[in-house]
């Protein structure tokens, strides 16, 4: 067959799977605006809800979710790049560390719903911060760090040797070589890692169902010792556990949640994409 042929055999093939994976992205999104939209208004937005969910707005929920986020990206980062650091750039290939990589593989296959038990055993009740922001956070912090770990090392892996080879050269030691030439050139991939965490931590509801989320309150937090309502634990609450409540508050609240957690990806892609354009190579 001639190469030409076959390379435009293979792109066609190689476009219509995108399209399979694309289509329902596209279809679910579309779905929800048009059943959602209708139920959106800066009442929805900007107030409480009331006569028992279900009627008021969702802007509690939107805080606490936006809180429990930023929290938990702000925990797993540091510990998950630091991690990432010591195994690319310290640690021997040997036994010890393929094991702690299998691990990191492991804890990212494990359910959402184990590392809800796990917040709840430790952080809940042995450590007794009770309920709170700060146990759901930690949870959240744990759930998402595999994958900022792998996309934190992977991005240290890009980084060419010869860029160490050369600071080293000149005299810098490994502690100077990796804070003024490999964190700055690996630091996109790393916000990548980030923009996953903040995907997964803000639409899950297992982890915070045991360890932060509450039914309604009336009122925003005032400590990291205190719960909040977060989307995710609020549209299954809306949806299941309150009957009467109008369809278009259950799709416009999945829609709000949809639209934030894109929201803080975009504003991450921005901040990565704008740090790429720096790298000189």
């Amino acid at each position: 067959m001639d190469p030409r042929k076959s390379e435009k055999i293979a792109f066609f093939i190689l476009r219509f799977c995108g399209l399979i994976v694309v289509l329902p992205l596209v279809m679910i999104l579309v779905f929800l605006i048009v059943k959602g939209l209708p139920g959106i208004s800066l009442e929805f937005l900007m107030h409480g809800p009331k006569m028992g969910l279900r009627e008021g707005g969702i802007f509690p929920a939107i805080v606490g979710t936006v809180l429990l986020v930023a929290l938990a990206i702000i925990i797993a980062l540091p510990l998950g790049l630091a991690c990432a650091i010591y195994m690319n750039e310290y640690a021997r290939d040997n036994w010890f560390t393929r094991l702690i990589r299998l691990s990191i593989v492991n804890l990212a296959g494990v359910p959402s719903v184990v590392f809800g038990l796990f917040g709840l055993g430790l952080f809940v009740i042995f450590l007794k911060f009770g309920a709170s922001v700060l146990s759901g956070a930690i949870t959240l912090a744990f759930l998402i760090l595999p994958v900022v770990i792998t996309a934190s090392e992977e991005a240290l892996l890009s980084v060419p040797q010869s860029f160490r080879e050369a600071a080293l050269a000149l005299g810098s030691t490994r502690l100077q070589t990796i804070k003024t030439i490999v964190l700055p050139n690996a630091l996109p991939g790393v916000l990548t890692g980030a923009i996953l965490g903040i995907s997964r931590a803000a639409g899950e509801t297992a982890p915070i169902l045991f360890t932060v989320a509450a039914f309604y309150l009336p009122h925003l937090p005032r400590s990291v010792f205190d719960q909040v309502m977060a989307l995710p634990y609020h549209l299954y609450i809306i949806s299941t556990q309150v009957p009467g409540v109008p369809e278009e508050v259950k799709y416009g609240t999945a829609l709000v949640l949809v639209v934030l957690v894109f929201s803080l990806n975009l504003a991450a892609i921005i901040v990565r994409n704008r740090i790429r354009k720096r790298r000189a190579w």
